[in-house]
């Protein structure tokens, strides 16, 4: 736990080195902490468990969610079945999240179900990296297959400067119709509509039950800029805190800044960790007694 709540890392990366693009690496190395990459992987690019349990610990976090990606044309591959050692080392803390990409995966169904068997958390959809539309109708037999097995949906909602990006694809307004088609699922924005969408993110978790933000690659001291046309104690309480790991030199300290934009001590629960328990797969052993502080 952090300062007494509980704290979930609703996204990060910790993929196998060698089959990443050369961009991935030199992101982490410029915006994650000194010799992350050393401290982290082996010198065979191979994530170390230990190491990253240990890290995370020190750090307060409870739960933290590994996100994989195929997207040949952008970042590389990031595989599913490279997160489950980390996950089988530690799995009261470590969850896997789902990945597809309409481009590469047929049935698309059958493959969710398959990751999801694994214990995957959520399914994340790229659709900037990987070059698609998220209302595409190939997509459809996923988001029934969460619907049916009640895990949500996370979207990359926000540009990227990744070589290949195809940053009109982070137009939250894609979203609509698979919102209007499966209104019991419920979508996260990743990055909270980073670049020129954070007011339309902003509306559509304001407005709709089942749509929420998720705070990952967003300085916390900025929210308050990039939301401005709403009132921020309102809308915190449709957020979801995550980092983009390891792109960032702190999760606690991320925590706390987040916290000290004025957050009281419920809400701060909510979304350092409370959020995210109602709503990813997989979670429920970290929920409090009722009645204890983060509840």
């Amino acid at each position: 736990m952090l300062d007494g709540h509980v704290l979930v890392d609703a996204h990060t990366h910790v993929p196998v080195l060698g089959s990443l693009k050369p961009a991935w690496i030199q992101w982490a190395k410029e915006f994650g902490p000194d010799g992350v990459l050393e401290r982290f992987w082996d010198a065979d690019g191979v994530p170390r468990p230990a190491a990253l349990d240990e890290h995370f610990e020190d750090q307060g976090v409870d739960a933290v969610l590994l996100f994989c990606e195929y997207s040949p044309k952008a970042t590389g591959y990031q595989l599913f079945d490279d997160l489950l050692p980390i996950v089988e080392h530690n799995p009261a803390r470590f969850r896997p999240v789902a990945n597809v990409n309409p481009h590469l995966h047929f049935p698309i169904g059958a493959e969710v179900s398959r990751q999801l068997d694994h214990g995957a958390a959520a399914l994340k959809l790229h659709p900037v990296h990987g070059g698609f539309r998220c209302d595409d109708a190939a997509l459809y037999p996923a988001f029934q297959v969460l619907v049916e097995r009640g895990v949500p949906l996370v979207v990359h909602c926000g540009t990227s400067s990744f070589p290949g990006s195809a940053n009109e694809l982070a137009d939250p307004a894609l979203l609509l119709p698979v919102l209007r088609d499966f209104p019991e699922l419920d979508v996260v924005l990743a990055h909270g509509g980073r670049g020129w969408w954070y007011d339309a993110a902003a509306f559509l978790s304001l407005s709709n039950p089942h749509v929420w933000i998720e705070l990952s690659g967003l300085p916390p001291k900025r929210l308050p800029d990039y939301f401005s046309s709403f009132d921020l104690g309102r809308l915190a309480r449709r957020w979801i805190f995550a980092t983009d790991w390891p792109g960032v030199p702190g999760t606690a300290a991320n925590a706390r800044a987040v916290v000290d934009l004025g957050l009281d001590d419920d809400l701060a629960g909510r979304v350092l960790g409370g959020n995210a328990l109602d709503i990813y797969a997989g979670l429920g052993h970290l929920r409090p007694a009722p009645g204890a502080r983060g509840s």
